[in-house]
């Protein structure tokens, strides 16, 4: 075993800077020496860069978390309205709606792709109901599609929870392809630095293809100012700085490369783990790319089982990690929310049995052939 397949990471964001270090380094010194800390120059390049990358009109913010407040409160809901939601995702999802005195309508997901299932939605809908929120886990998208014909039918907002999934693309079935989180109303994005698209801190943005939605969320981003000392929304401060600006759009240049190597790294992984008794790889849906923020494999037979695997990978050197063990619908903070009669077969099921390998863009072929190897001889001892 080479020391470089020991050193195994569940992420590698210092191997990605080592690659850039010369445009990164020159940026920054660019920022500090031109005193432009917040939303200077380098922030709008950004955005206009990857406006043009994803075909909607993109607004950066302070965080994930923030573009999903800044989203709802742009659509001006109110009080009392509800906003269905997936129980198997991030908690940030979840907590502005709550924040804002909505009220969160959990629904299960789809045992395959582990994204929102759309039955789950239109058996919530109320005429409360006022907002989708569609996560798209892992990389690859939710139905986008069925969604957007439900929204249509009751006459609803959705907006995209892209923080996992920045890149992919979704395939309408008369041919359409466009960008995931640009399909519906809002689309929001995270750039923590684990992200295939990620800062060298916080950092956040919202997309829309409606100039008038787009520039209401500036607006609101800059507490609620379009001109210095004038508000005329209620709005909250969130902006993003230029330094990780010029992070993001250094590697916005190599976003592409980027998920192509995730891929290829999920290629390898199935290849090898695809016949491998005692787990599930993941399912691709045939309606989008999947960008692999994850590659997150099923452990059948419970928890137990499944943090034993985990165990033992740890022993031989190689990190995982559970995203998610505890959906949301069990955290203590949403029951008040739930009803009674609502169950979440799926999610459970999958906190249970999900865990997730090393995926980033420096897995080399030799890392993952030890992963996998490692892998194959706990799930199967005596073979």
């Amino acid at each position: 075993m080479t020391t470089k397949t020991m050193a195994i990471k569940m992420v590698d964001t210092l191997g990605q800077y080592e690659k850039i270090r010369a445009e990164i380094d020159n940026g920054i010194r660019e920022v500090l020496e031109s005193t432009a800390y917040i939303n200077g120059p380098v922030v709008q390049r950004f955005s206009e860069n990857l406006s043009n990358y994803l075909g909607a009109k993109v607004v950066a913010c302070g965080n994930g978390t923030d573009a999903i407040q800044v989203a709802l409160m742009a659509l001006g809901l109110q009080p009392g309205d509800e906003v269905i939601t997936p129980s198997f995702t991030f908690i940030a999802t979840a907590e502005v709606i709550a924040l804002l005195g909505l009220i969160p309508v959990i629904v299960d997901v789809d045992p395959d792709t582990f994204n929102i299932s759309t039955a789950a939605i239109e058996a919530a809908i109320t005429p409360k109901t006022k907002c989708i929120i569609p996560v798209h886990l892992f990389g690859q998208p939710a139905d986008m599609e069925k969604i957007m014909q439900i929204a249509d039918k009751h006459k609803i907002f959705v907006v995209e929870d892209n923080a996992q999934s920045i890149g992919a693309d979704y395939f309408f079935s008369d041919g359409r392809k466009m960008k995931v989180g640009t399909i519906g109303h809002i689309g929001c994005t995270s750039f923590y630095p684990s992200k295939n698209l990620g800062a060298y801190g916080d950092a956040g943005a919202l997309f829309s293809r409606d100039e008038k939605l787009a520039e209401k969320i500036k607006i609101i981003c800059n507490h609620g100012s379009k001109i210095k000392y004038y508000h005329t929304e209620i709005g909250v401060n969130s902006r993003l700085d230029s330094i990780q600006a010029v992070v993001l759009d250094t590697k916005l240049k190599h976003l592409e490369e980027y998920n192509a190597a995730r891929r290829q790294a999920a290629d390898l992984y199935d290849s090898l783990l695809g016949t491998v008794p005692g787990m599930q790889i993941p399912a691709r849906t045939k309606n989008g790319t999947h960008v692999f923020h994850q590659y997150t494999i099923r452990i059948p037979g419970g928890k137990a089982k499944r943090d034993a695997v985990k165990k033992a990978m740890e022993e031989k050197g190689i990190p995982t990690m559970v995203y998610y063990p505890v959906p949301l619908h069990l955290q203590e903070a949403y029951k008040p929310f739930l009803s009674s009669s609502t169950s979440f077969p799926v999610s459970e099921q999958l906190s249970e049995e999900v865990l997730s390998l090393p995926m980033h863009t420096e897995l080399d072929r030799s890392q993952i052939e030890y992963i996998c190897k490692s892998l194959t001889e706990i799930l199967n001892p005596n073979s």
